[in-house]
């Protein structure tokens, strides 16, 4: 497996990322993880929808937190043909207490604990911490990248008006 060293760091400490960096245009690789009620998901099971990946280390950390809450806020604007995914590796049970707890209910979260088969698929498994870098990914209906970023400091937020710019534009597409 590639690793990438220096690409992200958290509080100026560089980590090593393993996995292939994703580029816009490559298609979407496949994964699996655990939704909360510890079934697997691919991204198979959102196939002819638009995706928006966002992916954290924590939920239970104030960025993480915040960017998840803005992608639900945001997911409402969005329409039917529009899946939102948080992808951490938070045991399930954990992300299911924390979403009861902040009233997340349009954003589906992903559990990668088991496997990091997301983490190696997309580049974002930190090496040194068995955690998620923070990342987001927009992939449309029919798989192919259309929009990649990898939050270089761990500890900030990603834009969140450039993913959802490119969400509006494959829904403009398609309409």
């Amino acid at each position: 497996m590639k690793e990438r060293s220096g690409v992200v760091t958290l509080e100026g400490n560089p980590f090593t990322l393993i996995g292939n960096e994703i580029r816009v245009g490559d298609t979407a690789p496949t994964f699996e993880v655990l939704a909360n009620d510890l079934s697997k998901v691919t991204l198979e099971d959102s196939n002819g929808k638009v995706r928006l990946i966002s992916c954290v280390p924590s939920l239970d950390t104030g960025v993480c937190d915040a960017q998840t809450r803005q992608f639900n806020e945001a997911a409402s604007n969005l329409g039917n043909d529009v899946e939102v995914l948080t992808i951490s590796v938070d045991l399930p049970f954990a992300q299911n207490r924390w979403c009861g707890a902040a009233g997340i209910d349009r954003v589906q979260t992903l559990s990668d604990h088991f496997s990091m088969s997301f983490g190696t698929a997309y580049g974002t498994y930190i090496k040194e911490l068995r955690l998620e870098c923070r990342a987001v990914f927009v992939v449309d209906e029919k798989d192919v990248v259309q929009y990649v970023e990898y939050v270089p400091e761990i500890t900030e937020y990603p834009n969140y008006e450039a993913a959802l710019e490119a969400v509006q534009s494959i829904i403009k597409v398609k309409k």
